[in-house]
């Protein structure tokens, strides 16, 4: 059974970096398509970016594009999410998900995810 867990979340000053990551056991995450989706209280989930099962192909929400890179590190069965020029309006709980059927930024299509880390942007 496939298990996630982010890493990587704290506070960051306006402009700054973060990089997020969802390690996975129990299955070969490179198996998997992985997203990352984000939440903040009183609003849906919504998605930021995901990645295709081996890696092929990616894809972004135009509020991340050109700022957030995901990745994969399979040597460390991880996904990773780098932010850069972070603002406030990033704060968020980030999810991490995994899906073996569907690839996509909608968070149904997704079976397995993480527990969460808190990211806050804030001077």
């Amino acid at each position: 059974q496939l298990q996630l867990m982010e890493s990587g979340g704290g506070f960051v000053q306006p402009g700054g970096s973060l990089r997020l990551s969802c390690a996975a056991s129990g299955a070969t995450l490179d198996n998997y398509a992985v997203g990352w989706f984000r939440q903040v209280p009183g609003k849906e989930r919504e998605g930021v970016s995901c990645i295709t099962s081996k890696g092929g192909f990616t894809n972004y929400a135009g509020f991340v594009k050109g700022r957030f890179t995901i990745s994969r590190d399979n040597a460390k069965n991880t996904v990773n999410l780098q932010m850069n020029s972070l603002n406030p309006e990033d704060t968020a709980v980030y999810y991490c998900a995994a899906s073996l059927s569907k690839w996509s930024k909608i968070s149904s299509d997704y079976n397995y995810w993480g527990q969460g880390t808190q990211v806050t942007v804030s001077s």
